[in-house]
């Protein structure tokens, strides 16, 4: 998938509304405590598997790791200090190198 195929199919970072995202990822979490609080492990495995591959997951912790953590500008692993809002997009949709 090329970067120009990705900017057509998906919203722009600015535009993403993050509240929505908040909600959906919330509400899964919620599902998985009262899953365990109520002792269907079975169950709360299967939410956890949720999400792990949910998408709204993979935005909020890219959002909380690029931006809105007190550590943002320090370099990661592969030396970059900071990504642009549409590395951003390609960090969610698996393209990691641009």
């Amino acid at each position: 998938m090329s970067n120009a195929s990705i900017t057509k199919t998906t919203p722009e970072w600015n535009t993403i509304n993050w509240a929505k995202v908040q909600r959906k990822v919330f509400k899964l979490q919620k599902r998985i405590f009262q899953a365990v609080k109520s002792g269907n492990k079975v169950k709360a495995k299967k939410l956890q598997k949720l999400l792990l591959k949910s998408h709204y997951a993979k935005l909020l912790a890219i959002r909380k790791v690029t931006q809105d953590n007190q550590g943002k500008k320090t370099a990661g692993v592969d030396g970059k200090k900071s990504l642009r809002p549409n590395q951003r997009l390609m960090w969610c949709y698996g393209q990691r190198h641009l």
